[in-house]
């Protein structure tokens, strides 16, 4: 017998499989390929209040070993969500944990108390990375006093686990782990997409119009988990391990470097598979090194483990 269960926090998750928010839509895309259920949960795309267009084109392109994107949290609103987008995913067994993107404190807290107390919804992820705009634009994440701020509002209003997704865009991405604990998280993801850019040659000008993007993919990997290895290191907190996952090889060093569980993200966009893959290839590697539990191997990679 073999327990691919993970514990986040206060929560449980039938594996640590999961995929990343932005990349699996609201699982009716990925719902085509396999049975969402099966995965350990779902994190769908990020959540405003009101439904948002997000930015103009072009929004998508690839890059060696990874892709820039400068979507701009495109998304069907609340309102949508929860009457046309929850019922679905409830519906195919999928552990759902929404992203919640605002643009304010008010509008973030406003969606963590109305998701949280939502039938269904398991957790809530809250995205630093989008920009204040009552604060000039910084995103949430990359000011600690706004960050901490931002987290203390939500947390007292949350009333399911809450795991803040953190910028890897700071000098010391430990050290925001340790603000969102102290703040009042359950957990943390790490990383989310790295800023890039790129420039058009034949226009002599950026080829994104907000000019910067959101770099992410295999290219990201070594990063990610270099953040991930961190974080385990300097703070007490359960981590969700995110950037440039491929394949279960991929999975297990972000699990050894100290993840519980991990977001397949861009590689749903290359193999819709990817992600159950992985989680056939968990319960293969524990069956054939005779792992019971995976909590003998996260964080295994640290000296003192």
């Amino acid at each position: 017998m073999i327990d691919t269960s993970v514990q986040i926090g206060p929560l449980r998750l039938k594996n640590p499989i999961t995929v990343a928010s932005g990349t699996a839509g609201y699982g009716e895309e990925l719902s085509r390929f396999y049975d969402i259920g099966a995965l350990g949960a779902v994190f769908t795309k990020g959540l405003s209040l009101k439904p948002r267009p997000g930015n103009r084109g072009p929004r998508i392109m690839e890059t060696p070993s990874g892709m820039l994107n400068s979507i701009g949290l495109e998304n069907v609103g609340l309102e949508r969500f929860l009457g046309e987008k929850l019922p679905f995913l409830l519906e195919h067994g999928a552990t759902v944990i929404p992203n919640v993107a605002g643009h304010s404190i008010d509008e973030n807290v406003e969606l963590c108390a109305v998701l949280s107390h939502t039938p269904g919804i398991v957790a809530v992820e809250l995205n630093v990375s989008c920009p204040n705009v009552k604060e000039g634009g910084m995103a949430f994440g990359t000011s600690m006093p706004v960050f901490t701020r931002l987290v203390e509002a939500v947390r007292k209003v949350t009333a399911v686990p809450l795991i803040v997704k953190l910028s890897p865009n700071v000098a010391d991405i430990a050290e925001f782990a340790r603000g969102a604990r102290e703040s009042g998280a359950d957990a943390v993801s790490a990383i989310n997409t790295l800023l890039g850019m790129k420039i058009d040659i034949k226009k002599k000008k950026p080829h994104f119009y907000n000019r910067v993007a959101g770099l992410s993919g295999p290219a990201i990997k070594p990063v990610a988990v270099r953040m991930v290895y961190e974080i385990f290191a300097k703070v007490d907190i359960p981590i969700i391990g995110i950037g440039g996952i491929a394949d279960t090889g991929d999975v297990l060093e972000f699990l050894m470097a100290g993840a519980s569980a991990v977001s397949v993200g861009t590689m749903n966009l290359v193999n819709p598979d990817a992600a159950m893959a992985c989680v056939d290839g968990i319960a293969a590697y524990m069956r054939s090194e005779k792992i019971h539990s995976l909590r003998e191997i996260i964080g295994v990679a640290h000296p003192t483990a």
